[in-house]
């Protein structure tokens, strides 16, 4: 009875012979504890009664058991999961620090250089290279909130396997030439289509890319090959990096799980790109793996996808590059942050745009109302009027009516979104614009100054 864990108070039910009730046998049953005594002789009924209040005593024993066991459960899962945050914000604030050095030190470079060139472009790669690795940190980080609660809405397009992969090893390009990697690709010989968000499986492809890249040392061999089994399309991606150990096998595709932590952050990283390969890829309908015989021995990441039969070929989607350039617009920028919306007009103006700035909504709306721009690039937290508001009342104005009007922000979330389509925005821009994306605006929406 002594070795009874904490949680267990065993019954006993003792039958004595009538009269038993010396000081010496109460003594015993508080020692023994929980004892239910019965003296000889017993009625049936009495008996079945203790024995079952005796059972039930027992089986709550075992509730409260099972409870104790599932409380410890999860306060371990509780403890692991502070641990790896408390490592994962550590890690961020590292990420995200690590660029304001170079970006920094370049700024310093064009300050004494204002003349050089060669400085002058040395210094604007760099800047390209740190701000394009912040941004994709923080859009890694937006991208796992908004899959994990299901406020991801994929476009689906007709798109072609090879233009997919093709858009994938742009991104990487620059970091695989940097480590001196070599790259193989093979694909089917005929093509092959899906039907997915493109954007999404080049950001799918692209992260498995760059997890390759990031564990394999200088002058390994990254390989991608496909092909279409029963319907499928199997795309793989293999390299000869630093490998996975077997127990992290499934891990991996863990929220903020990282194989080698030292190496992870040398290189760069929040333990997040595979957690959002698996949610993308499953919300296209297929799956992926990842495969490893050990450390030291490489990697391979398997992904499935469905594949999409095209009755003609002439539906797939292409990415192609687009330019700021062009036809000369009319465009008003309102900001409140001056560095941002002058930043954007030099650019804008550069390139052949007429640009107007304002630094709060009210300011705009007179703007808007003068210089009557095609394009309005506004932002949303603005001061004396933010920018719903602003777009609310300039869209009540004749002008206003066909003038595309685009909310410009640091908010990206699924309901920032809705609350600009009823401010009357015609599309939602998250900072920093993606020149691309501005490009595409400006050369699609309407008609040119003097057209």
């Amino acid at each position: 009875m002594r070795r009874q864990p904490a949680w267990s108070d065993f019954p006993i039910v003792v039958l004595t012979e009538e009269g038993a009730s010396s000081e010496m046998a109460l003594r015993t049953l508080e020692t023994l504890g929980n004892v239910t005594l019965l003296e000889r002789p017993v009625r049936v009924p009495a008996l079945v009664s203790a024995v079952r209040s005796a059972l039930r005593a027992r089986r709550r024993q075992h509730q409260i058991r099972d409870y104790l066991a599932e409380s410890e459960r999860t306060a371990a899962s509780l403890r692991e999961a502070d641990r790896r945050k408390d490592e994962f914000l550590a890690i961020l604030a590292h990420e995200l620090r690590n660029p304001l050095a170079p970006l920094r030190n370049a700024l310093e470079a064009m300050r004494y250089s204002p003349q050089d060139v060669e400085a002058l472009a040395w210094a604007r790669s760099i800047m390209e290279r740190q701000l394009a690795q912040m941004v994709r940190l923080i859009d890694d980080l937006l991208d796992v909130s908004r899959v994990s609660r299901g406020r991801v809405d994929l476009k689906l397009e007709n798109a072609s396997l090879s233009v997919l992969v093709q858009g994938a090893i742009e991104l990487c390009q620059q970091a695989i030439e940097h480590a001196r990697h070599s790259l193989s690709v093979c694909l089917p010989s005929e093509p092959v289509y899906l039907r997915c968000d493109p954007t999404r499986i080049v950001q799918v492809l692209g992260n498995l890319l760059s997890n390759a890249t990031k564990y394999t040392p200088p002058g390994g061999h990254l390989e991608i090959t496909a092909r279409v089994v029963d319907g499928e399309v199997e795309v793989v991606m293999r390299d000869d990096g630093i490998g996975i150990p077997p127990d992290m096998l499934t891990r991996v595709f863990d929220m903020f799980t990282q194989v080698e932590r030292s190496l992870e952050r040398a290189q760069g990283g929040l333990g997040i790109g595979l957690t959002l390969v698996k949610r993308l890829v499953e919300m296209h309908g297929g799956r992926v793996e990842a495969q490893s015989e050990g450390p030291g021995r490489g990697s391979t990441f398997v992904l499935h996808l469905p594949q999409h039969m095209l009755e003609t070929k002439t539906d797939a989607v292409a990415i192609l590059p687009v330019k700021l350039g062009g036809e000369r617009r009319r465009i008003l920028i309102a900001d409140d942050n001056r560095d941002a919306a002058d930043s954007l007009a030099f650019v804008l103006r550069r390139v052949g745009h007429e640009v107007r700035t304002a630094y709060d909504g009210e300011e705009a709306l007179d703007m808007a109302s003068s210089f009557r721009p095609e394009l309005a690039l506004l932002d949303i937290g603005m001061p004396r009027l933010n920018g719903y508001d602003t777009a609310q009342r300039i869209r009540k104005e004749t002008y206003g009516r066909e003038m595309l009007i685009v909310a410009l922000t640091g908010w990206g979330q699924h309901d920032d979104v809705r609350k600009s389509e009823l401010a009357g925005f015609d599309h939602h821009l998250v900072k920093p614009v993606d020149p691309a994306v501005l490009g595409r605006l400006l050369e699609k929406n309407g008609p040119a100054i003097g057209g």
